[in-house]
């Protein structure tokens, strides 16, 4: 079945960087568009990043433009978002996402951004 498992997250002050991982199994990897998602405290799960089956076009949350990259390594059936110049509200659970007739979830990696 489809499984994804996050890593990466931790506690950085604002202005720094994480890179966080999600390795996928159980689907064909290269065939489908991965999206990262976040959810905040007391908050909606919001969209943050997209990227679709081979070229790898990526689309962003406006949020996040300019500051986040999401990035895939086919061969390794693996997701990444790069995460700069990182900011308080920045600050939630971070999944990894597909759709294939319905939605699918990691456990998540928490990333809190405080001074």
């Amino acid at each position: 079945q489809v499984q994804f498992v996050e890593s990466g997250g931790g506690l950085v002050q604002p202005g720094g960087s994480l890179r966080l991982s999600c390795v996928a199994s159980g689907f064909t990897f290269s065939g489908y568009a991965m999206n990262w998602y976040r959810q905040a405290p007391g908050k909606e799960r919001e969209w943050v990043a997209l990227i679709r089956a081979v070229p790898g076009v990526p689309v962003y949350a406006d949020s996040v433009k300019g500051r986040f990259t999401i990035s895939r390594d086919d061969a390794k059936s693996t997701l990444f978002l790069q995460m700069n110049n990182l900011k308080p509200e920045d600050t939630g659970v971070y999944y990894c996402n597909t759709h294939q007739g319905r939605d699918y979830w990691g456990q998540g990696t928490q990333v809190t951004v405080s001074s």
